[in-house]
């Protein structure tokens, strides 16, 4: 979903200093590098040791999913193209689903009010399916709710590791075009489809 449906990935790169400086304090570095491989948990731990926030670990992580919350149920907008794709795809019949790492109930919220909720048969998360998408299972679990066969099940990803997962699990990927995503010529190479946004698909 993010980076993918929703134009929304930067947020999430500058989550960290953007909670900071809610509660008073200037970040010192890219926090974004930082929590890269850290739970909320962890990453309000980091708070409290190197910037002395004197809030308890559960306030921190509730003042950074407020954040969260304000922006997927306000502000996060679809990216171009995606809403009339969908609209196609139904019209074609074809079945959909999300796989996404965010939590169920910011999607819903982000998806609900731009209005494409409803296209979508099911929502797979990462924390219900129990890791990661370095891992196939959240895929896999998609398929079988789909009902599809694989080699003709398309999963459409914006992120590098994402699409390598998919990739060797044995699903055709499509890679969307995110700023987010560094490795752009990689990403290229690997998908079956490469496309700098949704309204390119046919």
């Amino acid at each position: 979903m993010d980076g993918t449906l929703l134009d929304s990935m930067d947020i999430w790169d500058h989550l960290g200093e953007t909670y900071l400086r809610s509660i008073g304090y200037e970040p010192k570095e890219t926090l974004s590098e930082v929590f890269q491989n850290m739970s909320l948990l962890q990453a309000a731990r980091y708070y409290q040791t190197e910037y002395g926030v004197l809030l308890g670990l559960e306030e921190i992580m509730a003042g950074v999913n407020a954040i969260l919350e304000r922006y997927y149920r306000y502000e996060a907008p679809l990216k171009p193209g995606a809403a009339e794709l969908l609209q196609r795809l139904r019209r074609k019949g074809v079945k959909l689903c999300i796989a996404t790492a965010s939590d169920r109930y910011l999607v819903e919220a982000a998806l609900k009010r731009c209005g494409v909720l409803s296209y979508f048969g099911k929502i797979f998360t990462c924390t219900e399916v129990g890791c990661g998408k370095d891992k196939p299972n959240i895929f896999e679990e998609a398929l079988c709710f789909l009902g599809t066969e694989k080699a003709e099940t398309l999963v459409f990803e914006d992120s590098l590791y994402a699409l390598r997962t998919a990739k060797a699990a044995g699903f055709p990927v499509a890679a969307i075009y995110d700023a987010h995503e560094k490795s752009q010529a990689e990403v290229g190479r690997l998908a079956d489809f490469y496309l700098g946004n949704l309204a390119q698909f046919r």
